[in-house]
C-alpha cells in the first residue's frame, strides 16, 4: 500500500527530530524537500516549524500508522499540552491509499490536510497527483523549501 506521513517540528533540533523520525519509519519509498513554515493556530510566539512529508510502500494499517507515528513522537519527548502548541515531533497520518478511516482517534485522508499548505507542499512533490488542481491558490500560508534530509 501507498501510505503518506506529515512531520513537523518546532521544539529543539528540528532537523535531528525529523531525520531520526524518517530513519526509524520503515518501507520509506521517497522523502519531500522540508519546508519551513509558520505556525498555524495555536498560542502565539511559536517559533517557525519543519515540515515533511515521507511515502511509505508499506502492509501497515492505518490504525498501525498511528501507532508508529505515537511511538515515534514518544521517541522524540513530545508532551501533549495545548492543541496546536509547539512540539518536538509531530506526526500525522495523511493518507493511506485510498483507505477512508472514521474514529474518533484516527481519521484518515487527515480531515485538515488539504487547508495546509505545509502538508500540500510537500506532498505535491512527492504525488502531485494526490492534491487538488490549482490548490496554491486556494490555501493560505507560506512556506520556504530549507533543504533535503
Amino acid at each position: 500500500m501507498r501510505a503518506f506521513l506529515g512531520l513537523g517540528s518546532n521544539l529543539g533540533d528540528r532537523w535531528a527530530h525529523l531525520r531520526r523520525a524518517v530513519a526509524t519509519l520503515p518501507d520509506v519509498v521517497a522523502v519531500s524537500p522540508v519546508y519551513e513554515t509558520s505556525p498555524v493556530g495555536g498560542p502565539p510566539g511559536q517559533g517557525p516549524y519543519l515540515n515533511c512529508v515521507v511515502e511509505l510502500g508499506t502492509e501497515l494499517s492505518p490504525r498501525e500508522l498511528l501507532g508508529v507515528a505515537q511511538d515515534l513522537e514518544a521517541a522524540a519527548g513530545r508532551e501533549r499540552g495545548e492543541r496546536w502548541g509547539p512540539r518536538t515531533l509531530d506526526v500525522d497520518v495523511l493518507l493511506v491509499d485510498d483507505m477512508a478511516v472514521g474514529e474518533p482517534d484516527l481519521v484518515v485522508p487527515h480531515p485538515r490536510m488539504y487547508e495546509r499548505r505545509f502538508v500540500l507542499a510537500p506532498l505535491a512533490d512527492l504525488a502531485p497527483e494526490l492534491v487538488p488542481e490549482g490548490w496554491e491558490g486556494r490555501v493560505a500560508g507560506e512556506v520556504h523549501p530549507v533543504g533535503r534530509i
